[in-house]
């Protein structure tokens, strides 16, 4: 995912490296650094062409992470609505957006934390429901957060609590 630039821990290392690319004329990098950092092609071009003083920030930097992680991950369902969540909290609060670039921080890391909760919080689902869905199993249980505790659990995860 972060193969060649490795994982950078802040808008601001982007934006440094970026300069330091720029400065030396080696485009190309450039543009493959910012790639592997999600920051869009558009950006690159009004930053390459002096349009925008820095690459990226903070806003950015969080939502370019995120995309390239979800790319690898490929979420469905429930997960996609995990993620869409912490796009939107990411717009609304800037030390959020801050957290999801640290070094350490991930999508993989903070479903993980999602599916923990889950496993260490099922419930065991009625046999009345087991027979309306047709399930045969002897027993079912089911552990998926709701959204509110899901939206706790990954504040959670990327502010460290």
């Amino acid at each position: 995912m972060f193969d060649k630039f490795g994982e950078m821990n802040s808008y601001k290392e982007i934006n440094e490296l970026a300069d330091n690319l720029f400065n030396e004329g080696d485009q190309e990098s450039l543009k493959k650094m910012a790639k592997e950092n999600g920051i869009m092609q558009e950006f690159v071009e009004m930053y390459l062409q002096g349009d925008i003083p820095v690459l990226c920030d903070p806003l950015t930097a969080a939502l370019g992470k995120i995309d390239v992680e979800a790319e690898e991950l490929k979420p469905k369902e429930i997960m996609e609505d995990w993620v869409e969540y912490l796009r939107g909290q990411c717009m609304e609060n800037e030390i959020l957006a801050h957290q999801v670039r640290k070094k350490g921080k991930s999508l993989k890391g903070c479903i993980a934390a999602l599916l923990k909760w889950s496993f260490a919080n099922q419930i065991t689902v009625g046999q009345d429901i087991l027979k309306e869905a047709g399930v045969k199993a002897g027993r079912v249980t089911l552990g998926i957060p709701g959204m509110a505790r899901a939206k706790k659990i990954i504040t959670d995860y990327y502010m460290g609590k």
